[in-house]
């Protein structure tokens, strides 16, 4: 298979998995060892990063009305909800953003192992089934209802995300129900936090590699990020559709499965993640 079709297949998986709370880093790991790069380890970090900011791309374009505070046509009382919006997902992103910031080498020479990442996704599933089993009615179904103290708390649920297997929309949306937060609105936030910290996370990888990419691996890297782009768009629209009217047992019961095929896979291969 070429290259280029590999990255179609990743920009899928990604598309996908970035919203749904079923962890991309589980199947992302799972297809690149079905699937291996035929690049450079840098390009490749950079590869997985990158493309997670161009699904990002997606939120902004949907929700660029919900996000953007300006225009003629909007009422000062709706820029000024807007504005509270913004600061509060800034408020959110500040934990993740600075824990990440001094603890990522760490997290990547330490817990980015099999073992880690099948732990976190079963954990992670038992813990949706409970939450599920023990639903009340939600005191937020608005946006304009969360609180700042919400959003931090919120913003500290997805500090969880730094270790790989939980899934960040998963960590944030587990958070944000067990706050009392409707699932709409949970899965609504949980996007609107992807964008700064994806977004500076590409930059931040793409600033460290110099930019410096061969002509091929830029080829891949465009295809990947278009395809994880366009598949985002349908993968967020679907999501908010399914929670309005089921619950998060179907993600509960799946990550549980695939820790258990992570685990399986590498031990039947007698590999590990380095």
């Amino acid at each position: 298979m070429t290259e280029i079709m590999k990255a179609v297949l990743f920009g899928i998986v990604q598309g996908i998995t970035e919203w749904y709370p079923i962890s991309s880093t589980g199947h992302m790991i799972l297809l690149e060892e079905i699937l291996p790069l035929q690049f450079s380890k840098a390009f490749i970090d950079a590869f997985f990063v990158v493309i997670q900011g161009s699904s990002i791309l997606a939120v902004v374009i949907l929700y660029f009305d919900k996000l953007w505070p300006f225009g003629r046509k909007k009422s000062v009382k709706v820029k000024r909800e807007i504005w509270f919006l913004l600061f509060k997902i800034l408020v959110a992103t500040i934990p993740a953003m600075v824990l990440g910031l001094i603890f990522e080498e760490g997290i990547n020479r330490y817990l980015y192992k099999s073992q880690v990442v099948a732990l976190a996704l079963v954990v992670y599933g038992v813990l949706f089934l409970i939450l599920e089993g023990q639903r009340r009615r939600p005191a937020i179904t608005k946006m304009d209802e969360l609180s700042y103290s919400t959003a931090l708390w919120i913003g500290l649920f997805q500090v969880l995300a730094l270790v790989p297997g939980t899934s960040r929309s998963g960590a944030t949306i587990l958070g944000a129900v067990f706050l009392g937060c409707s699932r709409a609105v949970a899965s609504e936030f949980s996007f609107f936090l992807a964008i700064p910290v994806m977004v500076g996370a590409s930059l931040l990888k793409l600033i460290k590699t110099g930019f410096a990419f061969r002509p091929s691996e830029w080829m891949t890297l465009i295809v990947g990020c278009l395809t994880s782009f366009l598949v985002s768009l349908a993968a967020v629209k679907t999501l908010l559709a399914y929670v309005r009217r089921h619950d998060f047992k179907a993600f509960g019961y799946y990550r549980i499965v695939l820790g258990f095929v992570v685990i399986l896979y590498f031990w039947l291969s007698g590999t590990t993640l380095a």
